[in-house]
């Protein structure tokens, strides 16, 4: 993916897919204009581009033109700032830079510096190119009134179709900055840039640092709601179904369900700041009085539990104890003694 075709063009924005491999290429029967020169002379082959922000796209866009041809010198030239913001818009990098990034592709033989925006024949001619690389859609430019401007190198039949890979483009990078700017200002002044550096006033710092910390305030809710409700489980889930009636599970659930929705509003600004600056105390005594709360209530309920065991003792185990009450009473009375029946009266 090289140059982006202008807005109202025929290239249509695709949605991302896998990366598209480098098709094989076997030993290209299409001989070029200057083929015949040279037996073993390498098939020169252009491609050009902004490569602003340079990626993979770019670079398995060179990696097809590099194996177009068994035998290929891949020459790619770029476009400095001057014809690039005039024709297509404000690029990230400086033409300096992109030029840099080119040169460590290991798929490029030649950087071309100041590339033309249009390609005549005068330039083809002055670096001896047999094929134009590119992708087939057309591209096309309202600036220069073309529908195509690859058009005059596929008449010339010098154009060398290459596959777009969609998912990255540079637009597409730029966008995710857009997206999450904030997150991005706060990651560089965290690293020491200042306002200035990054274009904001003083109100926009501000307003951005404390979204920032509002933004910090509902996870930490979010995550002491996930240490309540992993509490409430543990106790609740695990032992109440063995030992509480469902009407009384039905009323903690519903409590602990007032719980989330307080904290919903809290997280969302519903409820009063006072209500946000001391949340560590509320839900910290809401844990600790619901587990003094419950461990009163199953201590009653475990006693509750053990006398009902005992009064509900296997019938053989009755029996024993009542056979052992008859024979006592049946046991025959011993004779009072003098001593112990003047005692008795």
């Amino acid at each position: 993916m090289v140059k982006k075709a202008a807005k109202g063009s025929a290239k249509t924005r695709q949605r991302p897919s896998e990366a598209v491999p480098p098709p094989k290429q076997e030993a290209d029967e299409q001989p070029g204009p200057s083929s015949s020169s040279g037996g073993d002379r390498p098939m020169r082959v252009y491609a050009d581009g902004v490569f602003d922000l340079f990626h993979f796209g770019h670079a398995r866009a060179l990696e097809q033109a590099k194996l177009s041809f068994p035998n290929t010198y891949l020459m790619v030239g770029v476009c400095n700032d001057e014809e690039t913001h005039k024709f297509k818009g404000k690029t990230v990098m400086t033409d300096e830079e992109r030029y840099e990034s080119l040169r460590h592709c290991k798929w490029v033989d030649e950087v071309i510096p100041n590339a033309p925006w249009l390609i005549t024949k005068e330039f083809l001619d002055e670096h001896e190119i047999d094929f134009v690389a590119h992708d087939a859609l057309p591209y096309a430019d309202s600036s220069l009134g073309m529908d195509d401007v690859y058009g005059f190198v596929k008449k010339l039949g010098k154009f060398k179709e290459t596959k777009r890979t969609e998912g990255v483009s540079t637009s597409d990078l730029i966008l995710r900055i857009i997206k999450d700017y904030n997150d991005y200002v706060l990651r560089n002044l965290s690293r020491g840039y200042s306002r200035k550096e990054l274009g904001l006033s003083l109100l926009k710092e501000q307003r951005i640092k404390a979204g920032m910390h509002m933004k910090q305030l509902s996870q930490k809710m979010r995550n002491q709601r996930l240490q309540v409700a992993g509490r409430i489980r543990k106790h609740m889930v695990d032992r109440v179904p063995r030992i509480l009636p469902v009407e009384m599970e039905d009323k903690v659930k519903d409590f602990a369900s007032n719980v989330e929705s307080l904290v919903d509003k809290v997280v969302s600004g519903e409820a009063g700041l006072e209500l946000v600056e001391n949340m560590d105390k509320y839900v910290s005594g809401f844990i600790s009085g619901f587990e003094r709360r419950y461990s009163r209530l199953e201590k009653v309920i475990k006693n509750s539990l053990t006398r009902t065991v005992r009064q509900a003792a296997s019938p053989a185990r009755r029996r024993k104890a009542s056979d052992k009450a008859l024979a006592v009473d049946k046991k025959p009375l011993k004779p009072l003694t003098r001593k112990a029946a003047l005692r008795a009266a």
